[in-house]
């Protein structure tokens, strides 16, 4: 049984090339993080050695100890630790692949196939993806490479044209909502939070359901954004230093910084176009039906435009103060928001 949710096309699809025997010999499964990559290409590799009829069967042995990571044709590359982000991980070595592709070169020692799980694909060093491409145009009949990244921009476009892409997309929020509460059990309005927080990335939600740190974490980031909206431009340039000394060292850390504040202000614009039913921070709606008088719909949508520009501008390795010291400037200050004409309201609906 598959164990992936809300993937069904490309299940479909890897179903089908294993009851045909039409397989590519190296897969490229793309999609953000927590969308269930991994999953994924556990699943296939179970699929691929699993013995029973109707495959994966999740009980055998082998589907038992792919699970566990204890096959020993199984292999993934480039493991990245719970909590961890491609930005922070270190590249995967030139001795890495190499290691790889001796093990590559010996048959299978427990089951049909050989599975090398490269994970965060786009962390292959410049000499090692080099590498990895002269093994892929090589392919051997009993092995299989699957590849997975968040961005395949970040592959040479050699290496991509080598694998099958595969593309995971989020699942709608409410399918998410559903899963947790039917299959995990999980209270409708636990449910109903993590759904919205997740952005349709199940994996997310389910490491929260067994993590509550991270819904911590994320209140008091949270606490943190609206302290700063709050405060002069001499507070928050301290802040744009902060976050600017902490890029050097975690960058992943800082982008989800922007995308919480993202999300902040999209609700404001959402709960001031009357579309509550559509907001993510659900836990904070009195505090987003306040705010939201303050401001009229032109800096909100100024501001978002300027999260999104700040966030590309770090992606390329622009200065990471001069950025986000700017992005202080755009943020709309207390004369702004007082001086903000309302707009016309719509009829809402409380959800």
């Amino acid at each position: 049984m598959w164990q992936v949710v809300g993937q069904d096309r490309v299940v479909s699809l890897l179903q089908r090339s294993l009851e045909t025997g039409s397989l590519a010999h190296a897969y490229l499964l793309v999609g953000p993080s927590h969308v269930g990559k991994m999953t994924l290409a556990l699943n296939l590799a179970q699929a691929l050695n699993c013995p029973a009829d109707e495959r994966p069967c999740g009980e055998c042995a082998s589907c038992r100890k792919i699970a566990s990571a204890g096959h020993a044709d199984v292999q993934v590359i480039g493991r990245l630790t719970p909590g961890e982000d491609s930005a922070e991980a270190k590249l995967i070595s030139t001795e890495q692949i190499k290691e790889m592709q001796h093990s590559a070169s010996l048959p299978p020692f427990e089951g049909r196939y050989k599975i090398f799980i490269i994970e965060g694909a786009e962390l292959l060093s410049t000499e090692a993806a080099n590498r990895m491409l002269k093994t892929l145009e090589e392919p051997i009949s009993t092995v299989v490479f699957i590849l997975l990244t968040v961005n395949d921009r970040l592959l040479p476009a050699t290496v991509v044209s080598r694998c099958q892409r595969l593309e995971l997309a989020p699942m709608p929020v409410a399918e998410v909502e559903s899963a947790l509460n039917s299959r995990w059990d999980i209270a409708s309005s636990k449910a109903r939070l993590l759904a919205r927080f997740s952005h349709g990335c199940l994996g997310w939600a389910l490491a929260a359901v067994s993590d509550d740190g991270l819904l911590a974490q994320r209140a008091e980031k949270m606490d943190r954004l609206l302290e700063v909206m709050a405060a002069d431009y001499e507070a928050r340039f301290t802040y744009a230093s902060q976050l600017a000394s902490r890029f050097t060292q975690n960058r992943g850390a800082v982008q989800e910084v922007l995308d919480l504040w993202l999300d902040w202000w999209r609700d404001l614009l959402l709960v001031r176009i009357g579309c509550r039913d559509f907001i993510t921070n659900v836990d904070r709606l009195a505090a987003l039906n306040e705010m939201s008088e303050e401001y009229s719909l032109a800096p909100i949508k100024a501001f978002m435009d300027s999260l999104r520009a700040a966030g590309e501008q770090l992606r390329q390795n622009v200065n990471p103060r001069l950025v986000l010291e700017v992005l202080m400037l755009d943020m709309p200050g207390k004369e702004e928001r007082r001086q903000a004409k309302p707009a016309a309201r719509l009829p809402v609906k409380n959800g």
